[in-house]
């Protein structure tokens, strides 16, 4: 949530913030704003929108030179979504100017205590409460500006990411992080500030990412300096090589980055287990299980933690593991999991799943789960983040940059390290035959042209259904056994991008409430593959077609018995039940996606959400 972008060299900052900040659009934002310092005064220029109306003011308000700049998009916590709460926020002397990510949540007492200092306030924010402490340290200890913010970030409660500039010291800018990400780009004789490496990737592949109570002093002309916060102690800085590129992060002529990641799944999927799956040789080689084997062997449980689209693909994982290595698995959402007081054991296994790998619940709950004495195992997409670096062990899904933020191809490739992880617990325990291993094994490895099939024969149609259901007010989805998860994350992919209000439900349990709802203007999708519960999903259709709902059926290619009751069908290529989902989602994908697109909707950009996020 929120983007903060930061340039310190010898080029002109305003064209390197603004185009950073339109690459961090993906996070969710309502408001945008920048800050310039032209040698001799700080220039702010802020509104409400997006970064286009940025730029459009900001072309009339600011005189757009300097080459030391700050900028930020928000998305609000406190106060609404206006020009005055949008950040940069200066302090009250004017000297001091901050952009913020996170929540401080002691906030009300600090302002309280400025205010009887006879500090004022603009915004409603906890920002302008920050900057104002900030200075406040400054002038009563006479301290330099790395100093004054280390002091006050000691006296606050919260989670923060902050760029600081003081037009006092001009050729520096504080940095610091605790529970968002930051990094640090560094290039020659210029530095790049931004929430992910995305803002700086075709100037610099060389970054360097802060940990949790670290600080850094971002200087011209002289060594980068990070401080750990709370004792001062120096941290070597640790420069790592950039692992995505420009061609990654664009469009590459797809309308949306959805549509794009949409597509470009059967490509990740195999990156997904390139290298880990030998089906020829019946192995699997997973180094972050390799190494620990023995704790997943001797496991009594494994309890997968994880948040929105990626608690979906821990429960298709619950289904995988259980089937075929025979362990019990429950599957917590990370939120309530952090707040409750659960029962771990030393002897269990946690995998924490995340798409960005900084989803500060679960975070939280990675943290809590290693105070239990749990062994944790993560599931992420980014190189260097935040989960990668607080689990003993993980894999990496490497499904590239992943920048709409409704996500597809995170949930596949999730769910492809997530079953190449049950099929290798399940041979080392001896609970497959190695026929059926190898069997499972080939079936993998062919659903990328599987996907592929599905994405050539489904796109039409979807678009077609898509006409048809755009103005629908609710939809249901219904699926069984493993597209049960499928359905709940199809319901989640409309809602998101459409604001269709959508439920997913076990198909079994549509006659326990929901078929209260069924009328002749409810679309009901059903995920109804040949393998699995198909003669019961058969009889789920039978009893909705007599209520007169408007089927929209997910079938095996060739199916007659669902065809003949169902008003849409969209044919997918036969599979295994186990690996079904990797097959089934793609539909849901592009039947969301499409009746966005006809609703006028923004379909990376939905209201409200933000990509990753790094505050509950």
């Amino acid at each position: 949530m929120c983007g903060i972008v930061g340039y310190i060299g010898h080029r002109e900052a305003y064209p390197i913030v603004i185009k950073g900040l339109k690459r961090l659009e993906y996070r969710g934002y309502d408001s945008a704003g920048i800050m310039l310092y032209d040698g001799t005064d700080i220039k702010v220029s802020k509104t409400k929108g997006k970064v286009s109306d940025l730029e459009e003011l900001s072309s009339s308000e600011i005189i757009p030179s300097g080459t030391i700049g700050i900028g930020h998009t928000r998305w609000a916590t406190h106060g609404i979504p206006n020009d005055v709460n949008s950040h940069p926020h200066e302090s009250n002397s004017g000297n001091l100017c901050i952009i913020h990510n996170g929540i401080i949540e002691n906030y009300a007492p600090l302002k309280k205590e400025l205010e009887q200092r006879r500090y004022t306030f603009k915004s409603d924010t906890d920002t302008e409460v920050l900057i104002n402490l900030i200075e406040e340290v400054q002038k009563k200890h006479q301290l330099k500006l790395g100093k004054a913010v280390q002091v006050a970030l000691n006296q606050v409660v919260g989670a923060y990411a902050i760029c600081v500039f003081d037009k006092n010291k001009p050729n520096e800018i504080i940095v610091a992080r605790l529970g968002s990400p930051l990094a640090i780009g560094v290039g020659e004789k210029e530095y790049f500030i931004a929430s992910d490496a995305s803002p700086f990737i075709e100037y610099t592949s060389n970054a360097i990412y802060l940990e949790d109570e670290e600080m850094a002093i971002v200087r011209l002309h002289k060594p980068l300096k990070i401080r750990k916060i709370k004792d001062d102690t120096l941290v070597a800085p640790y420069i790592q090589e950039l692992q995505m590129n420009l061609e990654q992060i664009e469009k590459g002529g797809y309308d949306h980055f959805m549509l794009k990641e949409i597509y470009e799944q059967p490509n990740v999927i195999k990156d997904t287990f390139r290298g880990r799956l030998h089906a020829n040789e019946g192995l699997i080689q997973m180094a972050g299980v390799e190494d620990n084997l023995d704790k997943f062997i001797n496991a009594k449980r494994i309890l997968i933690i994880a948040c929105g689209t990626s608690w979906h693909a821990g429960l298709v994982a619950e289904y995988v593991i259980e089937e075929f290595a025979r362990i019990p698995v429950e599957v917590e959402y990370a939120s309530e999991f952090r707040y409750r007081n659960p029962i771990i054991n030393s002897n269990d296994i946690v995998i924490a799943i995340s798409q960005s790998g900084e989803t500060a619940d679960t975070l939280a709950a990675i943290k809590l789960a290693k105070e239990k004495g749990a062994f944790v195992f993560g599931v992420c997409n980014v190189v260097g983040s935040s989960i990668s670096r607080e689990t003993h062990a993980g894999a990496y899904t490497h499904a590239g940059p992943e920048i709409g933020v409704a996500s597809t191809k995170a949930f596949t490739t999730q769910i492809t390290v997530l079953t190449m992880l049950a099929l290798r617990l399940a041979k080392a325990k001896g609970t497959i035959s190695n026929s059926d291993l190898h069997l499972y094994l080939q079936e993998l490895e062919a659903i990328p042209e599987k996907v592929t099939e599905v994405l050539t024969s489904s796109d039409v149609i979807a678009k077609e259904i898509a006409v048809i259901y755009k103005d629908a007010p609710n939809c249901l989805y219904l699926g069984r056994g493993y597209n049960f998860p499928v359905a709940l994350e199809g319901a989640l992919k409309l809602k998101e991008i459409s604001y269709i209000h959508a439920e997913g439900y076990p198909a079994a349990e549509m006659k326990h409430g929901p078929i209260a709802l069924i009328d002749e203007k409810m679309p009901i999708v059903v995920i109804a593959p040949k393998q699995g519960h198909y003669d019961k999903v058969v009889s789920n259709i039978q009893e909705i077609k007599a209520r007169s709902g408007k089927i929209i059926a997910i079938v095996t290619k060739g199916d007659t018995q669902v065809k003949a009751l169902a008003d849409h069908v969209i044919e997918i290529p036969e599979t295994s039940d186990a690996l079904s989902p990797l097959i089934t989602t793609i539909p849901l994908q592009l039947l969301s996606y499409y009746i966005a697109v006809n609703r006028g909707c923004n379909v990376d950009q939905p209201r409200n959400l933000a990509k990753s996020v790094t505050v509950e």
